[in-house]
């Protein structure tokens, strides 16, 4: 196992340089909860990259209309779905805040008790 390096500091207190958790440390410590969480997390994330680009492609998308009727109004179409789709994610984001405060627990690090 790899020890870290410590470091004397001014005030007696060491600098620990040893990698804390990581991938390989906890690879082992893959549970169900865990894995909910970081599903949760990662879709929350993708979802608003997502609508992100879909609101920069319909943004690029006006620009290079010139003017055409049918082009501007695909464009308008693209960014009130990512604007939308933007507010859903953000809502979802904040329910699920909302609800990890009125159950008393962090919905993004589950712990499912045991039997």
């Amino acid at each position: 196992m790899l020890t870290g390096i410590v470091l004397a500091g001014t005030a007696g207190n060491g600098i620990n340089l040893a990698p804390n958790g990581g991938l390989a440390t906890n690879a082992v410590n893959f549970t169900p909860e865990r894995i909910v969480s970081a599903v949760i997390l990662f879709a929350l994330v993708i979802a608003a990259l997502v609508f992100f680009f879909m609101l920069l492609w319909g943004g690029i998308q006006w620009i290079l209309a010139g003017g055409d009727k049918g082009k501007t109004e695909e464009a308008r179409g693209r960014i009130t779905g990512a604007l939308i789709g933007l507010v859903i994610v953000f809502a979802a984001w904040a329910i699920l805040n909302l609800a990890s405060t009125f159950l008393g627990t962090s919905l993004t690090n589950l712990s499912i008790p045991t039997i």
